[in-house]
């Protein structure tokens, strides 16, 4: 998939653990890691803002775009 989700990266950058962000932006460490795995399918902004006010970095800090096209 060519979005890539830097979450990890962030977390460890900021020294948070993810069962500590999950409880700071209300949802389950189940979900999180769906979303810091890459597999979820969508992310809402609502969560995404959450994120980012927790880990105090932008959009673009946690979610990539690497283009598949070969041409």
């Amino acid at each position: 998939m060519p979005i890539i989700v830097n979450l990890d990266v962030m977390l460890a950058k900021r020294k948070m653990k993810s069962k500590e962000l999950a409880e700071i932006i209300g949802i389950t460490e189940a979900n999180l890691s769906i979303l810091k795995s890459g597999k979820a399918k969508a992310v809402r902004f609502s969560t995404l803002e959450a994120i980012c006010k927790a880990l105090e970095c932008q959009p673009a800090d946690i979610l990539e775009y690497i283009s598949t096209d070969k041409s």
